[in-house]
């Protein structure tokens, strides 16, 4: 009688790719966007966490979805002081987001990717201007809206920075 293959080893098991560089780069975004700076430069700071999950959606959507989303959120909500569940679900909704869209601009190159993101990035803005006022928040200035465009600008350069630990992450 002949064998099909042994039992308890599994085909996928040896292929197993490691986490590490998500993590890192999702640690280092949740640094980036608590480390204290100046007043005045606050509204100019790229969404460094939106920019990130956006990053790893689209490279590895198996690995980064909505529910990582979710939870780096509510890790947001709480280093910030921020009402809890502002960002979980803003980060939930940009995450389907780039979801959606991602296997029509995965073709694109990071710079005309950036059209893209920066949509995402208005959507997103949008949702937490939504949540504000829901919430009786007072409302943002106008220099609310410049995150985005500093997120737009920024995207090439992350996602060049990231490319290299995507390759890496790729299954054989």
């Amino acid at each position: 009688m002949k064998t099909v293959g042994k039992r308890g080893k599994r085909p996928y098991a040896a292929a197993r790719q490691p986490i590490w560089p998500i993590a890192l780069s999702l640690i280092l975004a949740l640094y980036l966007t608590i480390l204290p700076i100046a007043s005045w430069p606050w509204d100019y700071r790229p969404p460094w966490v939106v920019l990130t999950i956006l990053f790893w959606c689209f490279a590895t959507p198996r690995r980064v979805g909505i529910f990582t989303a979710f939870i780096l959120g509510l890790l947001l909500d709480v280093l910030t002081g921020t009402l809890l569940g502002q960002h979980a679900l803003s980060l939930s909704v940009t995450a389907y987001l780039a979801l959606v869209v991602r296997p029509r601009i995965r073709i694109f190159p990071p710079w005309q990717q950036a059209f893209f993101v920066a949509l995402i990035l208005l959507s997103e803005r949008l949702l937490t201007l939504w949540i504000i006022g829901a919430t009786g928040q007072t409302l943002p200035s106008l220099t609310y809206w410049f995150s985005a465009l500093a997120g737009l600008a920024c995207w090439p350069i992350l996602a060049w920075l990231l490319t290299p630990f995507e390759r890496r992450l790729e299954t054989p």
